[in-house]
């Protein structure tokens, strides 16, 4: 379905008409009903042909014209990776009032070609005979084949975390699913889906799937019973096996991490749904699994519906990176259930989420420990900004994505930090947390299953609260919705961090102490680190980091004071404790960066830490050239890319 184009209460959306340039099917033409997979995965050598590793099979959707003047192709989202070779087309004529209903007629085949697109994509076409008219229903079967593409990612043994067996999943946001099936591959459009997955054996598949139930030894059938948008279709592939962690709750992985995975998330996925659920209303998708991917996976989580896929940094040992899954738990209401219409409107999906993150959070752990995270959010902002430029147009909520270009090439902390305070100066402006709350929960449930725009969202806003319409909020000068949304900059207003100041000011003082050209050991060491929480910690390592160069030998007495820091096996510590490093080119703890770029290989890990190495001495570029060709073939293509225009730019 495009969605009804109504909220549940009636209201007209403004997304109904809106365009979605990174895409190029013709999909305002056609409802989309259901989607249909059925493939068989083969793992074998790279390259085409039979024998090779691949995804074989068939899509089949079923649609409705929409088309007042009827339509005579259906025009999809493709990529070159994707080979069509046939494709079959059965019509259903709109009810007549026949009094016996016609025998179901049979697919004839009919032509499909590509169109050219863009570096992301292309189009495919396929012709009907005859135009299909205003309330036709059809039914579309396209046999296909894809091997190697940007959003089917093949992995090696060596690249597992068990290096027993090869693995394969897909990553479908943004428009990256045109290059796993053929789709509206656009967040425009919902339907629902069901798929049969055949595997080898020995190989267990997992989707993003309300339901799913093994049919044989080697068949996996699935069922998504809400309409979600084709970016949140995931499917993975691998030596996997899982473990209970909660009354709705699995946790997937490959043997050897598996019970790590249960120890680590064992009865707290459950606390952070139901205090969700208090929050922004029921949770919708039945099942919330986890499943943790291999060490290559280049992002932290994907908030794959009823299946968020994570990566195994994850995996800290004392549960200290769970705000991860409480962001990916918070997009089961915003973003998977209220949608972006378009990824120029990316922050209604992330800013929405990191405020309800936010707010979950501080009612499980407090205001001050909230305050903390969202600080380190806010120093990211900061930081993005510095290097960009504050009025670079990418800095603006509402980002204009050109033709050609690929909605992932915008991505930045903008949507997710900067969305984070126009909702939290929303919340501001009703001076009532619990109505505001109130109010977010109205928001989902007026615009479930549906994708909208920041007009129908502001619009919804100020008809909940008439008397801030009445007051002409939207007006305010400085801080006008018109230019929060369209503005680029640094965000008119920040909400109050004070409640975390008991956490902060202490790391704040301590940074100060470690940066004194002499060492005042006895008021280092009369501060006591051993209850401080990862965050607060992560606090205190940003504010040398930014400190540095410190003094020579405070670096090395640093890790000498602090070994759990110096040796931690939390990922967000030894990242910032490998910046360090590097910016002071404390050459005797290199070996732990290059160990860290060793076990992951997460972008956000993996890229400032070349960044750093390239940025600092000879024997720091060194280490960053030789780190690069041990472990190239163990990262996720598009990081090998990027890590590739850091060690070697183009033109160097």
């Amino acid at each position: 379905m495009a969605g009804s184009g109504r909220g549940a209460g009636g209201r007209v959306l403004h997304s109904a008409q809106a365009e979605d340039v990174a895409s190029a099917s013709n999909f305002r033409a056609f409802e989309l009903l259901h989607l249909h997979l059925d493939l068989r995965a083969e793992f074998g050598p790279p390259g085409p042909g039979p024998g090779c590793r691949g995804l074989s099979g068939s899509a089949v959707l079923d649609l409705r014209c929409l088309e007042p003047g009827g339509a005579a192709e259906l025009r999809l989202d493709s990529h070159p990776c994707v080979e069509v070779t046939a494709a079959a087309l059965r019509r259903e004529r709109p009810d007549a009032g026949q009094p016996e209903p016609e025998p179901e007629p049979e697919p004839e085949p009919v032509p499909v070609c590509t169109r050219p697109f863009s570096h992301y994509g292309q189009a495919l076409c396929v012709r009907f005979p005859q135009p299909c008219i205003a309330g036709e229903r059809l039914r579309v079967q396209l046999t296909y084949r894809v091997g190697e593409g940007p959003g089917v990612c093949w992995l090696s043994p060596e690249q597992t975390a068990g290096k027993r067996k090869p693995f394969v999943y897909t990553q479908g946001q943004a428009v990256l699913n045109r290059s796993f099936f053929p789709c509206f591959d656009t967040p425009a459009v919902k339907c629902t889906y069901s798929a049969l997955i055949e595997v080898p054996d020995g190989f267990t598949a997992v989707m993003s799937a309300n339901t799913w139930e093994k049919r044989g030894p080697n068949k996996f059938f699935f069922r998504m019973c809400q309409p979600i948008p084709s970016y949140l279709i995931a499917l993975a592939i691998g030596d996997l096996v899982s473990a209970e962690v909660g009354p709705r709750s699995w946790v997937w992985a490959e043997p050897c991490l598996i019970a790590a995975a249960k120890e680590e998330y064992d009865g707290v996925i459950e606390e952070f749904l139901a205090t969700g659920e208090k929050l922004f209303g029921p949770y919708v998708w039945g099942r919330y699994d986890v499943l943790f991917m291999p060490p290559s996976f280049p992002f932290g989580g994907m908030e794959n519906p009823c299946l968020t896929f994570v990566t195994p940094c994850l995996l800290a040992g004392d549960r200290s990176l769970a705000d991860v899954i409480i962001h990916e738990i918070a997009h089961s209401w915003f973003g998977n259930l209220v949608t972006n219409a378009n990824w120029g409107e990316f922050w209604l999906n992330e800013g929405f989420t990191m405020y309800a993150q936010r707010r979950i959070s501080t009612v499980l752990f407090g205001p001050a420990y909230t305050c903390l995270e969202a600080a380190t959010g806010r120093a990211l902002l900061r930081q993005h900004m510095d290097v960009t430029g504050e009025e670079h147009p990418l800095n603006k909520l509402r980002v204009k994505i050109e033709p050609g270009v690929d909605p992932d090439d915008t991505y930045n902390e903008t949507p997710y930090e900067k969305g984070f305070c126009f909702v939290s100066y929303l919340a501001h402006l009703v001076g009532d947390q619990d109505q505001f709350d109130n109010f977010l929960k109205a928001y989902v449930d007026e615009f479930k299953f549906q994708s909208v725009l920041a007009d129908d969202f502001l619009e919804f806003f100020l008809d909940y609260f008439p008397e801030l319409k009445r007051r002409r909020v939207d007006s305010i000068p400085g801080f006008e919705f018109d230019r929060w949304l369209n503005t680029p900059g640094w965000p008119p207003y920040l909400p109050d961090l004070s409640p975390g100041d008991s956490l902060m000011r202490p790391a704040e003082e301590l940074a100060q102490l470690w940066a004194a050209e002499e060492l005042d050991m006895r008021a280092i060491e009369a501060v006591s680190t051993s209850a401080w929480k990862t965050y607060q910690l992560v606090y205190f390592l940003d504010k040398i980091l930014q400190k540095s160069p410190l003094p020579p030998g405070n670096v090395k007495k640093l890790g000498e004071t602090y070994p759990k820091i110096s040796n931690a096996q939390n990922a967000e510590l030894r990242l910032r404790w490998g910046q360090i490093v590097l910016k002071n080119d404390h050459q005797e703890d290199f070996w732990k960066v290059r160990d860290f770029l060793h076990s992951q290989g997460k972008q956000k890990y993996t890229l400032p830490l070349y960044h750093a190495m390239m940025g600092s001495s000879e024997a720091a570029q060194t280490l960053a050239k030789e780190t690069f060709a041990a472990t190239a073939s163990h990262l996720h293509s598009n990081v090998v890319h990027y890590v590739q225009q850091i060690v070697a730019p183009l033109g160097s």
